[in-house]
Order: C-alpha cells, then structure tokens, then sequence
C-alpha cells in the first residue's frame, strides 16, 4: 500500500489537532476557549500568569475555516439555553497547536489534551476531533509495532497475495477441545489467520488456558506436517496482569499474536502490554462508532488510530467494503489508507489494516480496486465458513477473487474455470 509521510507541524516544540466545530457564537471566540481549555485552562488570563507562563504553556489557534451554517444543532447544550443563545449554528475546521512541553511522552495525557473535556464544552453543539499531526521526534518517544506488516508476512510465510483470516466464535458454546478441532479444519483449509471473536476471551465453558493449549496442539501438529505457520489471534482482553499471564502462555505454547478490544483496555495497558511481550498485537476496535459514528462528535479515524498506533500495535481493524457496519465505502478506504501512512517518522510505523464485516470473494474487487495494494489482512468469517462446499473451497474462492484482481481479470471470467469461486458467486451473490 503506497502512502507518504504525513505532513509535520510547523516546528519541533508542538503537536497538530484538526477540529469540526458547530456553535451560534463567532468561531474564533470558541477556538480560543478551546485553546485555553486545553493547556492554559481558561481563556481569560488569571491570577498569576505572566506572559512569559502563557507564551509557554499556552495553546495557539492557528487556522479557522468557516463552513456553511445549519439551520438546526446537532447536539443539546445547556449552556447554550441558558443564555437564550438562538441560531445560526456556524461551522468551521479549527486547527488548535499544543506545546508539547505540557505533555511529555504520555500517551493517556496526550489524548487529555487533544480530547478531553472538549466535548463537553458549552458553547457548541458539535465537536470533532478529525486528525493529529506529530513531529518525528515526538513519535520517536513512544512504542513501535514490533511486527507490523512485514513482521507479519514473515511469521506467515505469505508474501505475495493478502493474508485470507477467519473468525471463530466459541463464545457460542463450543468447547476448548472442539475450537481446536475447527481451528484445525481453518489451518487444512489454508487459512492464513485465525482471530477469536471480540465477546469471546475467557468463558467457563473454553477456558482461555485450556484453549491456547488445544488449539497451539493443533498449529503445531499442522506445521509440521505442511510447513506452513497459521497465525492464531487469541483474545486475551482482561485486566493488565491477566493479559500478561495470557500473552506468556501463548508464547510459551509456540504462538506469535495475541488480540485486545482496545477501547476497553486503555491507552496505558496496551501500551505496557507492548513493551512486555514480543507477540503480535491485533488491535480490535469494537466500541469505535460510539465515538466515531455521528458526523458532529467523537473522533475521526486517522486522529484515533494516530492515537493508538503510538502504543505499538501491529494490526488495526477498519471494517470492510460494502459490509454489515454502518461506516461508509469511503470511510473504510481512508482509514486504511491512514493505517498505512507512516505517522512522522522514517521508522517503519506503519500497520496491517484488517477488513472485516460481511467480507467475501465477491466484495475483494472493490477492496483491490480502492486501496490498489495486498498489504492488507482480508477477514471473511460466513464468506468462507459457509461456502455450499465447505471452509476450504471458501478459503480457495477468496483466494481465487485475489489472484483475479492481481491479474486484472474479473471475477466471472476467471470463476470460469475456477469451481469453488463459480459457486461462491453464485452462492453469496444471491445474499448481497
């Protein structure tokens, strides 16, 4: 995936955040109370503040782009009420730069500052945080994948084609032992990566010890015969101590990835998990459109997975192409594109993006014809499960949809002379 180095702030000594803004009230009064909300803490000077403090510590409003108005706000406010406060609602992007002498190398305050009370502002109706720009230097203080794409490739021996993944669920009642029997039947299919669903970490009736055990038993056994090595994302999403015990296990059972519901572990144990494990981190995202999903609130992609990318994950989930989430086309082929732009730094920081959601053979020519690059992880859970003829002709009609796409052929062409893609065609295509 081609992607060039985000552009850097104006200087060294600062951070860059992007906002949308609606409010009835002059847009340059409210970036300014923005500002200070966020560094200085008012926009008022007070008691004891010297120019010299403020110079210092205090946010800069660098550009305003007035946009068209509404007629009605997005959101309630209070504050707004109380103060009889009638509309227009005015919009604009606001570009705010932070001192990052108030930060440090702290990820948690970091988002403090370019998120934080924000939102709960008064004076508007409608606050987005849509994207961040750090300078190298800065980047260079955090966490780096230790995989990343290339890593990935390597410990899946694929090189050439995307990474064709699955998703089990034995949250709905499938046992330790009979996980690993489907885990088996995925790796003699010839999948490349397998993932626990998001729900399914630690239940009582798969434990998760008991899981990594039987299913590692089955990696292993199949390795060895084939000589092919099928990655396996167990979910290990717990509190910070259990998912050190959980990613040591997996370690010591001979696998190479674990996965986190990031949202709900936190900036810091991921991070912390990163520094203490060599594995594989496949960031899954579930909880995202709470924050991402009304276009007036929340944060955009490229600002969220700026902010987690710097806790040193390899994988990010960014849903798919024409599939069962409410995110648009467009949204899905940006924030791959975002996974792929490297942050600020000559490092290799980028991460694999993972498509997910109602994925098959049939929606691949649009993923290829949108990002135009195999660096990628394409994750089709009924899309190869329910094959008419079974996980591994799904396995082969994705893989098939691939070489198509990469040969520039399209699909019902080459499903001519290509049975399991021809069936999945047929199959699918009738359900889309």
């Amino acid at each position: 995936m081609s992607a060039t180095q985000q552009a850097q702030p104006a200087n060294d000594d600062t951070l860059e955040a992007d906002y949308l803004i609606e409010t009835p009230l002059d847009p340059a009064h409210v970036a300014e109370v923005m500002a200070g909300e966020q560094s200085s803490g008012t926009f008022v000077r007070v008691a004891n503040e010297t120019d010299a403090l403020r110079a210092r510590s205090r946010a800069s409003v660098l550009r305003i782009a007035e946009l068209e108005a509404v007629a009605q706000p997005s959101l309630p406010s209070a504050w707004l009420i109380r103060q009889g406060m009638p509309g227009p609602w005015r919009r604009a992007r606001v570009t705010l730069s932070f001192p990052l002498a108030n930060i440090g190398a702290n990820l948690p305050t970091l988002a403090a500052t370019v998120a934080g009370n924000l939102c709960d502002l008064g004076e508007v109706t409608g606050m987005r945080l849509l994207s961040l720009r750090l300078p190298a230097s800065y980047r260079a203080r955090f966490e780096l994948p230790r995989h990343g794409v290339a890593g990935t490739r390597t410990l899946t021996q694929v090189t050439d084609r995307p990474l064709i993944g699955t998703i089990i669920k034995p949250n709905v009642g499938l046992s330790a032992t009979q996980t690993a029997a489907l885990v088996r039947e995925l790796c003699e299919a010839g999948v490349d990566f397998i993932k626990d669903d998001e729900v399914c970490a630690n239940p009582t009736h798969a434990p998760l010890a008991e899981r990594v055990r039987t299913v590692m038993s089955e990696v292993r056994s199949y390795r060895e015969r084939s000589g092919r090595s099928v990655m396996v994302a167990f979910n290990i999403t717990d509190d910070l101590d259990a998912m050190r015990r959980h990613a040591q296990l997996v370690e010591q059972e001979g696998g190479n990835c674990v996965m986190a519901s990031i949202n709900w572990c936190g900036f810091s144990a991921i991070q912390t998990l990163r520094r203490e494990t060599p594995l594989v981190l496949h960031a899954h995202r579930n909880g995202y459109g709470m924050m991402s999903r009304d276009p007036a609130l929340g944060i955009s992609f490229q600002a969220y997975q700026t902010l987690w990318r710097l806790t040193g994950v390899d994988h990010m989930h960014v849903h798919g192409l024409a599939g069962k989430f409410a995110q648009s086309d467009m949204e899905v082929i940006e924030s791959a594109r975002d996974c792929a732009t490297p942050l600020a730094s000559d490092r290799a920081d980028t991460v694999l993006p993972a498509f997910s959601s109602g994925q098959w053979a049939g929606t691949v020519p649009a993923t290829f014809d949108a990002v135009r690059s195999t660096d990628l992880l394409f994750m089709s859970g009924g899309g190869i499960l329910a094959h008419p003829d079974g996980a591994s002709a799904g396995v082969t009609s994705v893989r098939q949809a691939w070489a198509a796409v990469q040969a520039g052929t399209p699909l019902p062409m080459y499903a001519e002379r290509m049975p399991e893609l021809r069936r999945a065609l047929a199959f699918f295509g009738e359900r889309a």
